[in-house]
């Protein structure tokens, strides 16, 4: 399966890092396809190849890395483009001071995707993960977990298997819905980890039996 990442920020920068020695061939998708290869070039993610946004969608498989309100009209945009794609989601929808969210409670950023990508297949995933934890994601020799939610059991599948290799516990997280609890426990984690002083190399990871998981 093809493997595109969109967006060239912190959060992309660590995606196509930790996870290209593992993926090859990831397309790395930006409106800079410049800036796109000094990064490449600055990281050393061999392998990697430079896109526009729109070369990028051609993928099997596309991580967007896109901030919530940016992360809308690029999809409504997309919409076609987009249609039998798998679409990762990994954004929170915060307000711009991280304060709180831009959703009701009821519902999640990947619900509200799929809800505007009704022919797209929407996965969940690392939602709880911030950048840092992408840079150094094992801490004492513990990995993250890295929970991978979708309504489409087949695309949930797919995504876990083309994760598995990366440094994280790669676990099934059930339902989109699920996301609701994912996305506002990071902004929980959030606060507790700038009240102790290690914001933001903060994750989450579940204890219990090691062999079961």
């Amino acid at each position: 399966m093809k493997l595109s990442v969109v967006g060239s920020g912190r959060m992309g920068q660590g995606l196509v890092k930790v996870l290209s020695p593992f993926i090859n061939g990831i397309v790395w998708g930006s409106r800079s396809v410049e800036k796109v290869n000094s990064l490449i070039q600055e990281l050393n993610c061999e392998g990697v190849v430079p896109a526009t946004y729109q070369a990028a969608l051609n993928g099997d498989v596309i991580i967007h890395s896109l901030w919530y309100k940016d992360l809308l009209p690029f999809i409504t945009e997309n919409k076609e483009k987009l249609a039998g794609k798998i679409l990762v989601d990994i954004v929170n929808p915060f307000t711009d001071d991280f304060s709180d969210f831009t959703t009701e409670w009821g519902t999640s950023a990947a619900e509200e995707v799929q809800k505007l990508l009704p022919n797209t297949r929407v996965v969940g995933a690392f939602k709880n993960t911030f950048f840092k934890v992408l840079q150094t994601p094992i801490n004492h020799g513990l990995q993250s977990d890295v929970y991978v939610t979708s309504d489409d059991e087949e695309a949930r599948r797919e995504v876990m298997g083309l994760l598995k290799p990366a440094p994280f516990r790669i676990l099934d997280g059930g339902l989109l819905k699920n996301n609701r609890t994912i996305e506002r426990m990071t902004l929980f984690e959030r606060e507790v980890a700038q009240r102790y002083g290690h914001y933001p190399y903060v994750s989450f990871r579940i204890f219990g039996n090691e062999e079961t998981i």
